[in-house]
């Protein structure tokens, strides 16, 4: 028996989940994307700003690790952010092959209007979900990670 037989094709729509988990990801990306636009902000570099915005003077690994990225994929990040003037690196006084990272003032000042951006996007992509779905989808969500 052949495995199309087998396992048939599934309706994209209404089968597959890893479609399905992609496009409501590509949705909510591009709609918070394209509010943080106005900042000069990508989502990830959104994420660094959150990490930072919790606890100064973390070294990138320690970015890292708190939002499950690697190191690589963080580093070009980090010295974009620190050419655009949202962070600056300095050496760890008690490590000086270490580099922490702080916020400018700019960060600072922007951290308002951008976690704003943030309830907005997350607002408007749960929308169509009442507050029990929201919490039992965050749920599930965390189960999955």
């Amino acid at each position: 028996m052949s495995v199309e037989k087998k396992y048939p094709l599934p309706d994209l729509l209404e089968d597959c989940f890893i479609f399905l988990m992609a496009k409501v990801y590509q949705k909510a990306h591009s709609n918070f994307k394209r509010q943080l636009q106005q900042y000069d902000l990508t989502p990830m570099r959104h994420l660094v700003l959150e990490a930072l915005w919790d606890e100064e003077g973390l070294t990138a690994g320690e970015i890292a690790r708190r939002l499950v990225l690697d190191n690589a994929t963080l580093s070009g990040v980090i010295d974009r952010m620190e050419k655009t003037g949202w962070i600056v690196k300095q050496a760890d006084p008690g490590d000086k092959r270490a580099m922490q990272i702080f916020l400018t003032a700019k960060a600072k000042e922007m951290k308002s209007p951008i976690l704003e951006e943030r309830i907005k996007a997350n607002e408007e992509s749960l929308s169509p979900l009442s507050l029990k779905e929201k919490v039992f989808l965050k749920r599930l969500l965390k189960d999955l990670l």
